[in-house]
């Protein structure tokens, strides 16, 4: 005969276990510190700082994660996931539905840039750990970037600005930071290699843009690469809230990707005619 084992609760508490919170009637404490600590005395960006890393930034640290999430929270409804957002509105959803419709869409072309650079930084920063120039290792990571990715290079060129404004100002305060001490500048010159190489030989520039230079910071700062792309999110979502709260107030009913006055171009078959019986 089997025998049944008593649960004493201990499976079930640590059905879920984490390093993140201790929560418990009438205490929180993230990370260790209480609630009521951080309340008034930590920004957002140090917050976001102190869930993902376990411990608090420096802080130079903080004002420069603060300037990545300041700079990437909005370009406009032209951009896929802020359309969205603006859509979902006007179907009748909530706030919470909108933002969630547009987050949903920060994949790996429209919202993955800065992830794929912060990986393209890394591994280029590998090769020069391992022995090889810079240059060779600049060519060799934008050599297998491409193969990987195609022939777009994540973090460089932009579709709206001959410069991205954002990017110099980030590259700035990175300076600024590396010579305070706060970060190492390794993969800001690394940016900068790669920028050199893109533009070997080329009529038409290809700068850094927005992502390419959130994306120094992040490397900077040592994020992974996959938390790029959540930080972006976060940056973008602020955005993302207030265009959907914008349009609640304007109204509209039902608006789609064009206005209802445009017909897509159909290429499909001739009008025929259905075979009666």
């Amino acid at each position: 005969m089997t025998e049944t084992k008593t649960d004493d609760g201990t499976a079930s508490k640590n059905w879920w276990h984490t390093e993140i919170i201790d929560m418990k009637p009438g205490s929180i404490r993230y990370r260790g510190y209480a609630i009521e600590d951080l309340i008034g005395n930590l920004g957002f960006a140090e917050m976001v700082w102190l869930m993902l890393r376990g411990d608090l930034p420096e802080p130079g640290q903080g004002a420069l994660l603060e300037a990545a999430l300041v700079s990437g929270v909005d370009h406009g409804p032209q951009a896929p996931s802020v359309a969205i957002a603006r859509m979902a509105i006007t179907c009748g959803v909530g706030l919470n539905n909108a933002m969630g419709s547009a987050v949903n869409v920060l994949g790996d072309v429209h919202g993955g840039a800065g992830q794929q650079a912060v990986g393209l930084y890394q591994d280029v920063a590998g090769y020069i750990n391992a022995g090889m120039s810079k240059t060779d290792a600049v060519r060799k990571g934008l050599d297998e970037f491409i193969q990987e990715h195609g022939k777009y290079v994540a973090g460089f060129g932009h579709r709206f600005h001959p410069i991205d404004p954002r990017a110099p100002r980030l590259l700035e305060l990175v300076d600024k930071a590396t010579d305070q001490g706060v970060v190492s500048g390794k993969y800001a010159a690394i940016a900068r290699a790669i920028e050199r190489e893109l533009n070997t030989g080329k009529a038409k520039p290809i700068p850094l843009n927005i992502d390419g230079a959130t994306a120094i910071i992040y490397a900077e700062l040592g994020f992974p690469a996959a938390l790029a792309r959540g930080l972006f999110c976060l940056s973008r979502s602020v955005g993302i809230l207030a265009h959907a709260w914008e349009q609640s107030q304007q109204g509209g009913r039902n608006k789609g990707p064009i206005p209802r006055q445009y017909l897509p171009t159909y290429e499909g078959h001739s009008p025929r005619e259905f075979p009666l019986p």
